[in-house]
């Protein structure tokens, strides 16, 4: 285990969370920065209408210059960005008079304020290959970089990164841009009538209930439609139960949605942020993996974690280009709880995944659609002292010659995070080859302090000419990389067996 440690390089590069890069998100006064605020109007958002509806017009084109003359250098596109924000408050006004474009704009910036993404935290990477290799040096390889940004009121969301790894396993990292942005979400195009009403089964709601409160859509719904199905349950006063029912639907329709950002964003200006109800409280460890059997070309998918403040809902999130995303709820009894990992691949014609259903073991899992999982068997249990409180993956397995490498978290004394790795057989990857006995990683001094310390951690890592490229948080305040050869990993595993 000392000849691998040694062979182990942590590189000097550290990607830490840059306060400067902020967004613009609704604002109402009182509400707190996390997404969807309630549309019920309060006094102070009547009072502020009224103060700004009582400025003259050459107050208000003053204020408005000044608004612009701070904030227009952070932002792009800031002008419709107010007019946009003009559109959506634009119903709680007090008067029905239109109003000139000023006064829209200088009531869009009220209702507007700036949210820094990083400022608490930027950890959790997952790694994959870039859909375009074009112009990359011989023997170096293009990558994506996925990352957990956290900041005001601990919201999580998914920000990106690229880079090229080089021949050597060095890594540079491209120079993320100043500016962010997040898309306008459209909901899914068509909802699942049965597949609906099981996932709200598995959410809590009775069956009779989940029955009653969607009567009358079709087989394949439109957001529309449940939404008329939901305003007639309210109105007629149907039975409390079927009435959660009902607004329990609605929460789970805008749960599944499809996001696209504009031509000209760079990779790193685009954010996931928080939007359905279940993500209100963030989007938390995304595991991102390119499927190469997919129809239709590579397709990378991540599993991730979406969080209401009390509940937690497992979702993945589909991409061909990184430009247009969509989200949507995974289903099934055996997609509970935290960290999901999907192989890369089909295993004898069906889907494998990772995941960790019981919160101390990891599970293996199996399924003929990517969306739909039943059942899961234990794979793996708590066996050194370094993960007695618990063992999961750390992003999908990594396909080599000699099997499906894991990179491993384990928990033990004093809730310390420490890696580790696993070695499964090709073909039935229930079959265990190898198991690392000492930690693969562990928080060295320089690493231990953060926002929470003692912890590495890694959401997902590439094979590259020999080597396994690492990125992992340190102690879920920044992120860094490790450069691992293969060989003495893989030697190392079959020297410490099952």
């Amino acid at each position: 285990m000392n000849k691998l440690r040694q062979a182990i390089r942590h590189l000097d590069l550290r990607i830490r969370p840059d306060p400067r890069r902020v967004l613009l998100r609704p604002f109402q006064p009182s509400v707190v920065v996390k997404p969807l605020p309630s549309r019920e109007p309060n006094p102070r958002i009547a009072h502020l209408f009224s103060r700004v509806m009582q400025l003259d017009e050459a107050s208000v084109a003053h204020k408005l210059e000044e608004v612009f003359e701070d904030f227009r250098d952070r932002h792009q596109r800031i002008h419709d960005l107010f007019a946009q924000r003009f559109q959506q408050i634009r119903s709680f006004l007090p008067t029905g008079r239109p109003l000139n474009e000023p006064r829209r704009l200088l009531l869009g910036s009220f209702f507007t304020s700036e949210y820094s993404l990083e400022s608490a935290a930027l950890f959790n990477p997952s790694i994959v290959p870039a859909p375009d290799q074009g112009g990359v040096p011989e023997g170096a390889v293009r990558f994506v970089l996925s990352l957990r940004a956290t900041g005001e009121g601990h919201v999580s969301s998914i920000t990106f990164r690229t880079g090229t790894v080089d021949r050597h396993g060095d890594v540079t990292l491209d120079q993320p841009s100043r500016f962010v942005q997040e898309p306008r979400p459209q909901p899914a195009a068509l909802y699942e009538l049965e597949t609906f009403r099981r996932k709200l089964v598995e959410l809590g709601v009775e069956y009779d209930s989940a029955c009653e409160a969607t009567a009358g859509l079709p087989a394949d719904f439109l957001m529309s439609e449940l939404d008329a199905t939901v305003r007639a349950l309210r109105s007629r006063g149907a039975k409390p139960g079927i009435l959660r029912a009902g607004e329990r639907a609605i929460l789970l329709a805008q749960a599944n949605y499809t996001v696209r950002f504009g031509d000209t964003a760079e990779l790193s200006e685009r954010i996931l942020f928080p939007f359905a109800p279940s993500e209100s409280n963030g989007i938390e460890d995304a595991r991102f993996v390119r499927l190469d059997d997919a129809d239709g070309g590579p397709l990378y998918v991540a599993t991730y974690t979406a969080y209401d403040g009390n509940v937690v809902l497992p979702q993945m999130v589909h991409t061909r280009d990184f430009q247009q995303f969509s989200i949507c709820t995974l289903n099934g009894p055996a997609v509970r709880n935290k960290g999901l990992a999907l192989f890369p691949r089909k295993i004898r014609g069906q889907y494998a995944m990772l995941g960790r259903q019981d919160g101390e073991n990891i599970h293996l899992m199996f399924s003929d659609h990517l969306h739909f999982w039943y059942e899961s068997s234990v794979l793996l249990r708590p066996s050194e002292p370094w993960e007695f409180v618990q063992i999961g993956n750390c992003g999908s397995p990594v396909e080599l010659d000699d099997g499906w490498l894991v990179v491993t978290h384990g928990v033990g004394p004093m809730r310390k995070y420490c890696l580790g790795a696993v070695l499964l057989d090709k073909s039935d990857p229930a079959r265990v080859l190898g198991r690392l006995r000492q930690p693969l990683i562990h928080p060295d001094p320089s690493e231990r302090e953060g926002y929470v310390p003692n912890v590495v951690y890694s959401c997902g890592s590439i094979a590259h000419r020999g080597n396994l490229i690492l990125p992992y948080a340190v102690s879920d305040s920044l992120s860094r990389f490790a450069v691992i050869p293969l060989r003495e990993l893989v030697e190392q595993l079959h020297a410490d067996g099952p």
